[in-house]
């Protein structure tokens, strides 16, 4: 069984948010093959499909960006998923918009959500797919940017760039990591 975890925060208000592309991925992915994201347990919304012979677990946590690893924990330990068989897919400052990359593990980079996912695995080995968001402008603060939509420019390209993190998540079900790795880095 694999699980793919979305970062993001819940409600309306954050929807279109630069931090919620975790979000934007899963849901992407589901709509793509008529899944629905609802069950309600583990602090998150979740459904587990099929993909071959292979049980797939996608979860978006409603803890707030913060808190995730407080979803994430308690659905690996109900289904005892190994942390070998999650990936964390998230937003990242230093990509600029339209790019993605994928790590096997690694630190949390300054950003929230990792770092509690660390702290509640207690583990910095697990599987990341960042998406790119920009560095913010001017005077703008990293927490209005991230909590910011998309200006139209980099709207194009963040729908690619989820486009192309769903691929990658999909292949992930049936190749090795590396593989998907050498594939999908862009």
């Amino acid at each position: 069984m694999k699980c793919i975890v979305g970062l993001g925060n819940p409600g309306k208000k954050y929807e279109q948010t630069r931090h919620n592309v975790g979000f934007m991925t899963v849901d992407e992915w589901a709509d793509q093959n008529n899944w629905s994201v609802t069950q309600k347990k583990f602090n998150g919304l979740y459904t587990m499909e099929r993909i071959g012979g292979e049980k797939v677990i996608l979860l978006k946590p409603q803890t707030y960006m913060n808190l995730s690893g407080e979803s994430l924990r308690p659905l690996m330990e109900y289904y005892n998923i190994d942390v070998e068989d999650v990936l964390v897919v998230y937003d990242d400052l230093d990509l600029a918009p339209g790019k993605i990359r994928l790590r096997k593990k690694g630190g949390h980079g300054g950003h929230n959500g990792i770092r509690n996912i660390i702290d509640q695995l207690g583990t910095k080995e697990f599987k990341r797919l960042r998406i790119g968001v920009g560095r913010p402008h001017g005077s703008k603060t990293v927490i209005d940017h991230v909590l910011g939509t998309f200006n139209k420019e980099e709207q194009a390209a963040v729908k690619e760039s989820i486009d192309y993190a769903v691929q990658a998540c999909e292949s992930w079900v049936n190749h090795s990591f590396d593989k998907v790795m050498n594939d999908y880095n862009m």
